[in-house]
């Protein structure tokens, strides 16, 4: 069975003072959903908010924490460190995201569909080949002492369809999150969130 989903790299949550967040994962990946503890979604959170905008110097954690996610809502765009992980529970490999292509760039995996090789990050850095109608995910070019993983390329939709279904709830578990904390600003950052990282468009083969 092929499981995708998003994740982010929980690393810019480190000694994070902004609110209450979750201890980090073991592998420190969250992957995001609407089943997601508030605590974790304010590890989302405070992921999101440091990366972009980062903390302001000598304010109180209160203020620090609304002052975060002001200038998330105000920024030009959202970018997201992490992206998205599918594994294979049969084989038991893992393909994790590559750096530099965040979650944000998702629908970027649509294109494998058509026959297309898109960039999908490095370090590690995947690397695709197109089989007939199996589209082969090597995880890691320089770590090729493994199976790869063999998507259907018919399936393609249906996983970036569930990946889709996954930030659906997870954007709706952030306006939650938000209205309690900062009521103000939670129907603006939901704005935010959902077209910085592309969440509710439809996507082109119909999923929504």
């Amino acid at each position: 069975m092929l499981i995708m989903d998003a994740v982010l790299e929980t690393y810019k949550a480190a000694d994070f003072t902004g609110w209450p967040i979750a201890e980090p994962p073991a592998d420190r990946l969250v992957p995001l959903s609407g089943r997601l503890s508030s605590r974790e979604v304010g590890t989302a959170m405070a992921i999101l908010a440091e990366y972009n905008g980062g903390s302001r110097r000598g304010a109180r954690a209160s203020e620090a924490g609304i002052d975060q996610v002001r200038r998330l809502v105000d920024g030009e765009t959202v970018v997201a460190p992490g992206g998205l992980r599918i594994r294979d529970t049969v084989t038991g490999v893992t393909a994790l995201p590559g750096c530099c292509f965040g979650l944000e760039n998702w629908r970027d995996w649509g294109a494998l569909a058509g026959g297309e090789w898109p960039w999908l990050g490095h370090d590690p850095t995947p690397r695709v080949e197109h089989v007939g109608a199996v589209i082969r995910l090597w995880p890691d070019t320089d770590r090729q002492d493994g199976p790869p993983i063999d998507i259907p390329r018919a399936q393609m939709p249906e996983l970036l369809g569930s990946v889709q279904e996954e930030l659906v709830a997870f954007l709706s578990a952030a306006g939650r999150w938000a209205g309690h904390w900062f009521p103000a600003v939670s129907a603006s950052l939901v704005d935010k969130l959902d077209e910085g990282l592309a969440i509710s468009a439809p996507l082109p083969d119909g999923h929504s």
